[in-house]
């Protein structure tokens, strides 16, 4: 029994950092304002996770690459890239009040 629960244990703590790397988290790790802050990047990416899409949390590495990317997209008359960015809105302010 116990050695179940040390395998399970194990295994959970082995898999945690894989869960976490994602476009936002690897995008967020290169950036020059994040500066290698793997915490904060891996709370960030934890927040995509649960408001974003997976092209959409790619959409959004972009920013962390080319940030005049964002203004791009936010000043855009597509009702595409209007949707993406009420998206990306509320996963930025989630991201912020969860990962101060």
């Amino acid at each position: 029994m116990l050695n179940r629960i040390v395998i399970a244990a194990t295994a959970v703590m082995l898999t945690a950092p894989l869960a976490v790397a994602g476009p936002i988290d690897s995008a967020c790790v290169r950036s020059d304002r994040a500066r290698g802050n793997a915490p904060l990047c891996g709370c960030i990416q934890q927040v995509a996770n649960q408001t974003l899409s997976r092209s959409d949390q790619r959409r959004a590495a972009d920013f962390f690459r080319d940030p005049h990317r964002a203004q791009e997209v936010r000043t855009s008359k597509s009702d595409a890239d209007n949707a993406f960015w009420a998206r990306y809105k509320r996963f930025a302010s989630a991201a912020e009040a969860y990962c101060r």
